[in-house]
């Protein structure tokens, strides 16, 4: 393999982030929101977290509604708790696979060249039998034993991340400590050269944001990095079919026969999967019980003298937070549901980040409530086949992070810029600028 040097996707600029960035400030025509009130799927109102009240406001209407214009075509919002539950316990009426639509509201682009469109099968963007066969070989790494297995190094890693955190001093949350932990956590499972991690969390914005993806500019950009990420993973791949069975992810997809056979496109979109499912979701999520906590500080004095709340705190951050705002279905065959008439080729988003705080099931879903007695009736990880297959994983890494932070009596305020991600899709933070004290 080529040594860091060498490598061009070694680079770490332009990032998805500024690429973005500068794209909006040269057409600020970009900005401009649509006349559809409640067009949930403009990016304005979750990098300015002003989505609470629209969707509220839809809720309170009914559990869907038909989104006639948005600047991604007409699409149905499925808003209510409910009927997300009753629609993803439906897999052939409400498919997921790529070849429909996939998983995202983006819709799939049939005046592009095909070598051109960037279609990455992945097994969560798969309907059964396919899809079953492709979990089924990565599934055993996140099994209750194997978490068993990894809980002491995990906790190890955190441990030396938070003691490296500078006292008396501003410093990105984001950056110092949800990427550091997460894209650790990715080289581990992937076995990636661990000077090369942070490659992880590049190639993960690139893949993984809508926003990015429906700006025609920047596709040649895009596919520039994608194809940098293909090479990398081909050459580690090369290596391991060469070697003995491992416990790492490439390995076993190698040997496996779901996944020995997959094309280039559907080996990068299972990585991509991976990586943007294990990175940008335990990233947003360790940034906003941070940020959750300095908002509503009575929680986080609850959290200091109540660490036996810690594994249900875990739940209600993940449903605060809500770091994935929705998957998309497209509906198969004509159908009725709660009312309405579904067309088949109808694109329907499920709104992950509107279910978590459905007022039907959560009381006062707006506060932060660690104590919540049914906080892990959230929706974050999905529901059904496709419910998110790191979901313990995930979990784990939250409640290691809290304990210790609590062992260190570390109290964590936010002290600067708060900069959140602007996507209809991964709903996080770019930047959230912090001090830590000691409680």
């Amino acid at each position: 393999m080529a040594t860091l040097a060498q490598r061009p996707e070694c680079r770490t600029e332009p990032t998805a982030y500024d690429a973005l960035k500068r794209h909006f400030a040269e057409h600020p025509e970009s900005h401009l929101v649509h006349p559809n009130k409640w067009d949930v799927s403009r990016s304005d109102i979750y990098a300015e977290d002003r989505w609470q009240p629209i969707f509220r406001e839809m809720r309170e209407a009914g559990p869907l509604h038909y989104i006639e214009e948005s600047p991604f075509g007409p699409y149905w919002a499925v808003v209510q708790h409910k009927a997300i539950q009753h629609i993803e316990a439906l897999p052939e009426l409400f498919s997921s696979s790529w070849e429909h639509g996939g998983i995202t509201i983006l819709d799939r682009r049939d005046d592009v060249p095909e070598e051109e469109r960037l279609e990455l099968p992945m097994f969560i963007a798969m309907d059964r039998p396919k899809h079953t066969g492709q979990r089924r070989t990565v599934a055993p790494k996140f099994t209750p034993s194997a978490m068993t297995d990894m809980e002491s190094e995990i906790r190890a890693r955190t441990g030396e991340v938070l003691d490296r955190l500078p006292r008396g001093e501003t410093f990105d949350w984001v950056d110092t400590v949800s990427i550091e932990l997460t894209t650790g956590m990715l080289a581990i499972l992937f076995g990636f050269p661990w000077e090369d991690r942070r490659l992880l969390t590049f190639w993960s914005d690139w893949a993984g944001d809508t926003e990015l993806a429906s700006v025609r500019d920047l596709d040649d950009t895009r596919r520039g990095m994608l194809h940098e990420m293909a090479g990398y993973f081909m050459s580690l791949w090369g290596e391991r079919a060469q070697q003995d069975p491992t416990g790492d992810l490439i390995s076993m997809m190698i040997h496996s026969d779901a996944m020995n056979q997959q094309s280039p496109q559907e080996f990068m979109g299972n990585l991509v999967l991976l990586i943007v499912g294990g990175n940008d979701t335990t990233r947003n999520t360790m940034s906003g019980i941070v940020h959750a906590f300095d908002r509503f500080p009575d929680q986080r004095k609850l959290f200091e003298t109540r660490p036996d709340l810690i594994p249900n705190a875990v739940q209600e951050c993940i449903r605060y937070q809500t770091p994935l705002a929705h998957m998309r279905r497209t509906c198969t065959e004509d159908t009725e549901q709660f009312g309405q008439q579904i067309k088949a080729g109808d694109k329907v988003v499920l709104w992950y980040l509107s279910a978590n705080r459905d007022e039907q099931v959560f009381d006062n879903p707006d506060k932060l409530d660690i104590e919540r007695e049914n906080a892990r009736r959230h929706l974050a990880f999905g529901y059904g086949i496709h419910r998110c297959v790191g979901a313990r994983l995930a979990e784990l890494q939250l409640k290691i992070l809290l304990e210790e932070m609590h062992s260190r009596r570390m109290r964590v305020h936010v002290a600067g810029d708060v900069e959140r991600v602007r996507a209809n899709f991964v709903h996080g933070f770019r930047k959230l600028e912090v001090e830590v004290t000691e409680f």
